[in-house]
């Protein structure tokens, strides 16, 4: 998978992101210099396919509160979701599913799917009722039967877009 550099953004940083290794980065991208990274610049994430390869896409709007799966482009379903309260927006940009982790427990409902941004991911919920609200730590939640409907479709390297 290729990762994009953007501005403020580290090596460690991307790191944890993707929970992939520090060293196992360096290691696949010998022409970089750790130390001098730049935004726009390319590198390689191991262990994760091309979303380009998927033929499934995942689009999400915050101010619409809808999360829309596409595959080849073509509207396959559409989702409400619960999307990030103030001071804990859902982040904006494009991600990838890097993980999927069943029965999480707590308020995450029956489904998780972590996205490549430490500490974010699509969820289900213990509290079906703030579905369509912003009342979240900036994860993007789902009713537990689309969650895991939408997690049982998707691969690990689903592209994620999410915009306001």
């Amino acid at each position: 998978m290729i990762h994009t550099i953007k501005p403020g953004e580290t090596l460690y940083q991307i790191s944890l992101d993707y929970r992939t290794p520090l060293a196992e980065i360096i290691r696949a991208n010998p022409a970089i210099d750790p130390n001098f990274i730049y935004p726009g610049q390319t590198i390689v994430i191991p262990g994760f396919p091309s979303p380009s390869t998927i033929p499934y896409q995942i689009d999400v709007s915050v101010n619409n509160r809808w999360l829309r799966l596409l595959r080849d482009g073509v509207l396959q379903k559409q989702y409400p979701i619960a999307v990030g309260r103030i001071l804990h927006g859902t982040p904006i940009g494009d991600f990838i599913i890097i993980n999927k982790a069943p029965n999480p427990g707590g308020p995450y409902g029956t489904m998780w799917m972590s996205l490549s941004k430490q500490h974010y991911g699509i969820h289900g919920t213990n509290d079906p009722s703030s579905i369509g609200k912003a009342v979240s730590r900036g994860c993007i939640r789902m009713y537990n039967n689309d969650v895991e409907e939408l997690a049982s479709i998707v691969p690990i390297g689903t592209l994620v877009s999410i915009h306001p």
